[in-house]
């Protein structure tokens, strides 16, 4: 009984200084990405402020954007659930869009210097320690779009012969640009952005009503 309790010690012992070492690299990264800018910053600047070797910081980040998606993937995880959480029957689909989506507006606009760099890395960000972690975060909620609007279809509010999936990825593709549009500018006021993607989002689901030669 005894060997088993020093065996257990022994490993919390070994978790905590693991979550420590963990906690120190993403606090020195976030710090140094910040301050110095993502272009600027190395790994092994990164390592040194951790106090821990950089073999250690490989151990959960190949490269420095892989670092740069350490600090950000548990944040964007919780969006996406806090999300789902503010979904409502009660809500119209714009309703329900536009709150998922200011959720995630709210979170890039706390650190702008350091969204504007996650954002720019996000385009090509497919191999990594942290990349499948963000790519299944993105395809949640691309998941979440489209249970809007199949439900907004299944209750006959819309009706498009355009697949939901395809649908989804138009608001998803809006959203993107916007929200680096919005990065960019120097007034980042929430209600302001969420009135202008909204102008947006309505003209995406009222439609052009097309005549036949506007799509010739």
């Amino acid at each position: 009984m005894d060997a088993a309790l020093e065996k257990s010690r022994k490993i919390g012992t070994r978790e905590r200084n693991k979550n420590d070492k963990l906690r120190r690299i993403k606090s020195s990264a976030l710090e140094l990405f910040v301050s110095k800018g993502f272009d600027d910053t190395t790994t092994r600047e990164i390592a040194s402020a951790a106090g821990v070797g950089l073999g250690t910081v490989f151990v959960y980040a190949e490269t420095k954007r892989d670092l740069l998606f350490l600090i950000v993937n548990d944040d964007l995880e919780d969006c996406v659930n806090r999300s789902i959480q503010a979904c409502s029957n009660e809500r119209s689909l714009l309703q329900n869009i536009m709150a998922v989506l200011r959720i995630h507006y709210e979170y890039f606009s706390r650190l702008p210097v350091l969204s504007r760099q996650a954002l720019r890395e996000m385009y090509f960000y497919q191999s990594g320690k942290q990349a499948e972690r963000f790519m299944q975060t993105r395809e949640r909620l691309s998941g979440l779009l489209e249970r809007l609007i199949e439900e907004a279809s299944v209750a006959r509010v819309i009706h498009s012969d355009e697949s939901t999936q395809v649908i989804a990825q138009t608001i998803f593709a809006i959203y993107q640009v916007d929200l680096r549009r919005w990065l960019s500018t120097d007034d980042l006021n929430l209600d302001s952005a969420m009135e202008h993607l909204g102008h947006q989002l309505k003209v995406l689901i009222k439609g052009l009503s097309p005549r036949p030669e506007a799509l010739a």
